[in-house]
């Protein structure tokens, strides 16, 4: 039986259950696209999206400013939004203006962050797929894309990890004291339709913000701590990508040897650290069968002798 909303309230917990700092479950897996060059699948609470990458490749040769022709190489990014993702079964055309803002933002934060001077005259293609819309699209889009492009190998000065945040007030209309105000992580799509929020992308563990989106109006006294917020929560959201990321460290540095990694679920909040347990196992020597029936034949001839 569901918990009561007004239990909720009481116990200071949002509707899905969770306190203002917790993200939500996070699931993430790589390498899911084998002819791909680098692949992803993410999930953040019901978002759910599938990432590849293509390259770097040569680029197109032509006019029209398509391909890698400069001394750099270039991001092409590419989103489908399936039109059973969200709500209403809506099926967004090449040209919906949302998409695009998405796929700017996307190749202008990974341009930079990527090292696009070594591969001169080519393209790096980022496709990303949306299954389903449950609030944080752009930060699932970012998260999904860095692991992508870490499974494809292109080298980065560090990767993007991506949250939203958002704030609440308990205060009257005439109250804008910063004490009542009440700021929310990781926003699910109720709470992004009722609450202004913005999402935030950091580089790395320095804390660097990279990617700043806001696209509904709020105080600008409010905007310090959903600011603070979300820089904290995509550091618990880095601890679980680095654990995907070392899986293909790890997946690339013992390829030789006889090691198994199995990647386990990984289930914030509470432990927002991906765990990954590593199974080895030992060959035992085998004698080939043709040595044992010689063997075998060995002994009764010197029975019979």
């Amino acid at each position: 039986m569901p918990l009561d909303s007004s239990t909720y309230a009481l116990a200071l917990l949002r509707l899905d259950g969770r306190r203002w700092n917790e993200l939500r479950r996070m699931h993430a897996q790589i390498s899911t696209q084998a002819a791909a060059d680098g692949s992803s699948y993410l999930e953040m609470g019901n978002t759910k999206v599938i990432c590849t990458v293509a390259g770097p490749s040569e680029g197109r040769r032509g006019g029209g400013g398509q391909g890698g022709g400069g001394a750099e190489a270039k991001i092409e990014v590419e989103i489908g939004v399936a039109g059973f993702s969200g709500v209403e079964r809506k099926r967004r055309g090449r040209g919906d203006k949302r998409t695009s803002e998405l796929q700017h933002t996307l190749a202008t934060a990974f341009a930079s962050t990527l090292l696009l001077h070594l591969y001169p005259h080519s393209t790096i293609a980022i496709t990303i797929h949306v299954l389903s819309q449950d609030g944080s699209l752009l930060a699932a889009c970012l998260n999904a894309a860095t692991l992508a492009l870490i499974d494809a190998g292109v080298p980065m000065s560090d990767y993007i990890c991506a949250c939203t945040a958002g704030s609440t007030s308990s205060a009257g209309a005439g109250d804008t004291g910063a004490d009542n105000e009440d700021p929310l992580l990781d926003l699910n799509g109720l709470e992004e339709q009722e609450l202004p929020f913005l999402t935030v992308g950091t580089l790395g563990a320095s804390e660097k913000v990279v990617v700043l989106m806001m696209e509904t109006r709020v105080q600008a006294h409010k905007v310090e701590s959903m600011l603070a917020v979300a820089v904290d929560g995509c550091g618990q959201v880095r601890k679980i990508l680095d654990g995907v990321g070392w899986l293909v460290k790890a997946q690339r540095h013992l390829a030789t040897d006889n090691v198994h990694l199995v990647p386990d679920a990984i289930e914030p909040p509470g432990s927002a650290e991906a765990v990954v347990s590593v199974q080895s196992r030992e060959l035992e020597p085998q004698v080939p069968a043709r040595a044992r029936s010689t063997g075998s034949q060995s002994d009764e001839l010197r029975t019979l002798l």
